[in-house]
């Protein structure tokens, strides 16, 4: 009797492992790193709303919001903010204002498109920061290339969601940064236990992306030894599912996918 007590308690011990973060159908494991990038906010050099969206963050972040929605897309506390519940304190009360991010959709699960409505962490912690601050949300699909254009000219008040801000604009302080936030890199995955030495005569799935196009460029010469390359209008969620079902060895996706979509 004790025994099968006990085996009962493992079966419901490995049911709730797998059903933490929704059970994924299998893993993705990465093989090799293409390109390291991290994931920060940008504003304008001088603008006081820097102040504001930050100390919402920290308030956030030690009310246990970031760690929540953290935990919901990605399985694990993956986002890195400072915590801080007095940091609203000593600012004056936010002025009513619509506060305009402007995020790359092609960065799943940060930001992506779902029935017509901007979605994803950033989308959602964004969210909670314009609420504490009793702020209008509205998101702006910009490109990453574009960041200090699109905040000069004021059509975006912060670049939020998705955002690998070039290095060169941040180290010349063309903006304002905060973070990183979160390190995504962009890889090569494969299913695991999938052996796969080499790239030679592999099938890889990719996003039809600019991003995409240029991080597979890194490595000329091994993308000669792939049998085929399918490029996928679908994006992330594509190139996964090609994945799963057995189209393709190989994906090209980022690491913050991988956590994503290993837990759901």
């Amino acid at each position: 009797m004790a025994k099968k007590l006990i085996s009962i308690a493992l079966v419901c011990c490995l049911a709730v492992s797998l059903c933490a973060c929704g059970a994924s159908t299998y893993g993705v494991k990465t093989e090799k790193v293409l390109v390291e990038q991290d994931y920060s906010l940008a504003f304008r050099n001088n603008d006081p709303i820097i102040y504001y969206v930050v100390a919402a963050i920290k308030v956030l972040s030690a009310e246990g919001k970031v760690d929540e929605l953290s935990a919901k897309w990605f399985g694990s506390r993956a986002v890195q903010f400072e915590s801080d519940v007095h940091a609203l304190d000593d600012l004056a009360v936010p002025p009513n204002r619509t506060f305009t991010i402007g995020v790359d959709i092609n960065s799943f699960p940060l930001v992506y498109i779902s029935n017509d409505t901007y979605w994803g962490f950033d989308i959602e912690l964004a969210i909670a920061v314009a609420d504490k601050l009793g702020w209008v949300l509205r998101e702006q699909t910009i490109e990453k290339e574009n960041v200090y254009n699109e905040l000069a000219s004021g059509n975006i008040d912060c670049a939020w969601g998705g955002i690998a801000l070039d290095p060169k604009e941040v180290e010349a302080e063309q903006y304002a940064v905060y973070g990183p936030y979160i390190h995504n890199d962009i890889v090569i995955a494969s299913r695991d236990g999938a052996i796969v030495g080499s790239l030679k005569g592999k099938t890889l799935s990719m996003p039809s992306t600019p991003e995409a196009r240029q991080a597979l460029e890194t490595i000329p010469n091994e993308v000669k030894k792939l049998k085929n390359v399918i490029r996928l209008v679908g994006g992330t969620t594509d190139c996964f599912n090609s994945l799963y079902s057995g189209s393709c060895d190989l994906i090209l996706t980022d690491t913050c996918a991988i956590q994503y979509f290993n837990c759901h």
